[in-house]
């Protein structure tokens, strides 16, 4: 087990070590003047000067990168010229908003999907897997800005037409302005995301739970009298674990990096619409920053999901 969980770790950082490497290269030594990227077209000559030598852009290309690494690992990803500001204080006041509607939401799509998919694997062929497929269906086929508008309109502009208002229209609370204050801001994102990415879910489980279903341990399952939700959910769904995990870390660790349609329909200033932001206004600093903390949140995602796969799986532990 210590041996799969070393290599593990050894795949991951060995992924954010080629992901720094590309980052460092695309930006610090493609064709172009680094310093004038990042200080802006308009940069006294004094400026680009004092850009280059905070930088190291004076010094050769192995200490370029090796002060880059230390500093991205120590959690400085640089000064933005255009904001005035370190880019770890412009990224850590957006996380949190990203963080809530993440967590929120992937809460209420495993709430949805898997039961649903468990219901349709169940009940193959039957009325209830056709409703539970077209709900499905209809989640997929509805891109993710389109449903916010359309819950936007319907649960808030409708109604505060109407006199009264079910929901804030978007924007994002601090968790320390309470509770209601907190939730009632990203009940809204919470649902767009999770009945856009439920659908995903409910097919992903009733494919696997099918295949599982009909395997030879089951029939022997059931054929010694257990209980079927036992034969479901302890046999089942412990083989179809493998694969939800992996769906879900591999969702968590990309939206973590910035819901970026979610947080332009919503008006919710987020790490996704700083991105966005930062790629208008070419602040680079910013961008290598967001890049950065992206491809983390990916790796440490997947480094979970393999540490859940190891506990799930009896022959890993053995190795």
């Amino acid at each position: 087990m210590a041996k799969v969980l070393l290599q593990r770790l050894g795949y991951a950082v060995l992924i954010l070590f080629l992901l720094s490497l590309f980052i460092f290269l695309l930006f610090y030594v493609a064709p172009g003047n680094p310093a004038r990227l990042i200080a802006g077209e308009k940069a006294s000559a004094e400026v680009l000067a004092q850009v280059t030598h905070n930088l190291g852009l004076d010094r050769p290309i192995y200490e370029q990168y090796w002060r880059f690494i230390t500093n991205a690992f120590q959690g400085d990803f640089g000064y933005s010229y255009r904001s005035k500001v370190a880019v770890w204080a412009l990224i850590a006041g957006r996380i949190p908003a990203t963080v809530s509607i993440v967590f929120g939401a992937m809460f209420i799509w495993l709430g949805i999907g898997i039961p649903l998919g468990i219901l349709s694997a169940r009940h193959p062929g039957t009325w209830r897997d056709r409703v539970a497929q077209i709900i499905a269906l209809i989640g997929i086929s509805f891109p993710t800005f389109v449903l916010g508008m359309t819950l936007l309109y319907t649960l808030y502009f409708m109604p505060k037409q109407a006199g009264f208002t079910l929901f804030p229209a978007g924007g994002y609370k601090e968790f320390g302005a309470g509770l209601w204050e907190w939730g009632s801001h990203l009940i809204l994102p919470w649902f767009t995301l999770a009945l856009v990415t439920a659908a995903i879910y409910q097919r992903l489980t009733r494919a696997q739970l099918l295949d599982v279903l009909g395997e030879d341990y089951i029939r022997t399952a059931r054929a010694k009298g257990l209980k079927e939700w036992k034969v479901v959910y302890k046999h089942g769904m412990r083989a179809t674990l493998t694969v939800l995990t992996t769906q879900l870390g591999a969702d968590i660790g990309y939206l973590l990096g910035g819901t970026i349609i979610m947080e332009n329909v919503f008006g919710i200033q987020g790490v996704g619409s700083l991105a966005i932001n930062a790629v208008k206004q070419q602040d680079r600093p910013v961008i290598i920053g967001v890049v950065l903390l992206g491809g983390f949140f990916i790796v440490t995602m997947n480094l979970i999901v393999d540490l859940v796969h190891v506990g799930l799986e009896p022959r890993l532990r053995a190795k």
